[in-house]
């Protein structure tokens, strides 16, 4: 019962940000969350690992980036209905609310073109979901793994709202390796986020902490020597994005020529966390990264 009244909530939300638009629903979401953040318990979390990552700067500092954060979160809960209206890329027509660069195109046509299986590693930044519906939208093969809510109705719903526009959704369970190495057999391009916990991981320098990290897209890497390509939208002003998508990334290796996979996890954070740095109001920081 409680399940099914948290279901139609849910649903009775997604139809009020629905009729709103992207625009208005996106500032509503960020004003929203920006206002309530501050009175939970992951508001505290969010300031120590800020503080944590960012020891030079000031505390008022600090309470800006979370407060972005929380700004950030909120436009990305509000956006989720309007993921398709969106993403309005057209290669001809550059100009709209997302914006790629040429070589990040040229990249993405190749590895549609290629035939060849291929990992994307991403990360909680501005709104991630845009990647993984650029690659639906624009022909290139491929799945994505994905964190199903607990209540079945709410993840039933969510579900249904990503498979038009995402391409095949992999659930994040214990099945999850055997369906990505699935996909990867099959040629298509898998695609995960690499910046949360994963406590049975390798422990690797992250934001100036060690942090245990989930090393299975470098296992994957590992097992089918595939090209590695990082994915990410950076938040512009007026409800805008850009999408970048990174060359090869050259993963280490170990004596005998493979993946060196505890080596790799450390690399693909090093990389994320330049991408933290480099916006860090647009990360989700709210999460215990840490413990």
């Amino acid at each position: 019962m409680r399940d099914a009244a948290v279901a139609a909530l849910v649903r009775g939300l997604f139809a009020l940000v629905g009729a709103l638009g992207p625009d208005r629903a996106g500032a509503l979401g960020g004003a929203v969350a920006r206002r309530l953040g501050p009175l939970v318990k992951a508001h505290r979390i969010a300031l120590g690992n800020v503080a944590a990552a960012f020891p030079e700067l000031s505390a008022a500092e600090h309470r800006g980036i979370v407060g972005e954060a929380w700004d950030n979160l909120g436009r990305t809960a509000a956006e989720y209905v309007h993921l398709e209206r969106i993403w309005d890329f057209d290669p001809a027509k550059p100009v709209g609310r997302i914006e790629v660069a040429p070589e990040a195109v040229a990249r993405f046509e190749a590895l549609r073109e290629d035939g060849k299986p291929a990992l994307f590693f991403a990360a909680h930044l501005a709104n991630w979901e845009l990647p993984a519906v650029a690659a639906a939208k624009h022909g290139l093969p491929s799945a994505v793994l994905y964190r199903t809510p607990n209540n079945r109705a709410v993840a039933a719903d969510i579900r249904a709202l990503r498979e038009g526009i995402m391409g095949r959704l992999i659930a994040a369970d214990v099945a999850a390796p055997i369906r990505m190495m699935e996909a990867l057999d099959e040629g298509l391009h898998v695609g995960m986020l690499i910046d949360q916990r994963f406590g049975r991981g390798p422990r690797v320098p992250f934001l100036g902490r060690m942090a245990a990290s989930n090393p299975l897209l470098a296992r994957l890497a590992r097992r089918f020597d595939c090209p590695v390509h990082g994915a990410r939208a950076i938040r512009l002003p007026r409800g805008r994005f850009r999408l970048e998508l990174t060359e090869a990334v050259e993963l280490p290796r170990d004596a005998r020529g493979r993946v060196d996979v505890e080596a790799a996890t450390a690399l693909l954070n090093r990389i994320v966390e330049g991408w933290v740095r480099e916006h860090p109001g647009q990360w989700l920081w709210m999460h215990r990264r840490w413990r």
